[in-house]
């Protein structure tokens, strides 16, 4: 496949069923023994050859039987509404992994794809106060996680020197996480975190 050189700056927003911090961001096993996640990308500046896709976004919700390693995982794949039929195609093919990027990993690990669908994406961009909104099939609202005994809101954030969905993020915790559709679950209050990305090919 001959691919062209793309690239997308943005903020990535992101929920699963660990606990807060998750320990995959440390190369450990998901909390519960298996991993149901989702990632929202808001693409701010971005380009795949000659095809503009700032503004745009995208969402993707996987059920894995196990840790994200092991595989054979079940996602749903929601895009804007708002693209043409080439920045679909060329939003397609990103996700398919044939392009390199976070993708040429996570699709190794995806067994059943539905999708994608096309829906209205919202997302507002604030650290721990961000929120999603993918159609009716994605609902998330981060906040700060809190103190057990005083209540009082921590901030936590990570440096992953070697992460390949973002580098440094702030950590936190979803009001809200529900994921409906061919792929559903509910982990509201549980891990949830919002960082930068910069991703290049190929």
């Amino acid at each position: 496949m001959n691919v062209p050189d793309w690239h997308l700056r943005g903020h990535v927003i992101l929920a699963c069923n660990c606990d807060y911090g998750c320990p995959c961001n440390f190369n450990g096993l998901p909390t519960t023994g298996k991993c149901e996640g989702n990632w929202n990308w808001h693409i701010e500046d971005g380009r795949y050859g000659d095809v503009p896709l700032s503004g745009l976004a995208f969402s993707v919700a996987v059920n894995w039987p196990g840790a994200i390693h092991e595989g054979g995982g079940e996602a749903l794949v929601v895009l804007d509404e708002r693209a043409d039929d080439a920045q679909r195609q060329a939003l397609g093919t990103l996700l398919s992994g044939q392009a390199g990027g976070p993708w040429k990993i996570i699709a190794t690990t995806i067994a059943a794809v539905h999708g994608p669908v096309f829906a209205p994406i919202e997302v507002s961009v604030a650290g721990l106060a961000s929120r999603v909104r993918a159609g009716e099939y994605v609902t998330l609202d981060l906040e700060p996680v809190r103190n057990k005994v005083t209540g009082v809101a921590v901030h936590p954030r990570a440096i992953l020197p070697e992460g390949f969905v973002f580098k440094e993020g702030d950590l936190g915790a979803s009001s809200t996480f529900r994921v409906s559709g061919p792929v559903s679950f509910d982990h509201t209050g549980r891990y949830a975190a919002a960082a930068p990305f910069a991703y290049q090919g190929p």
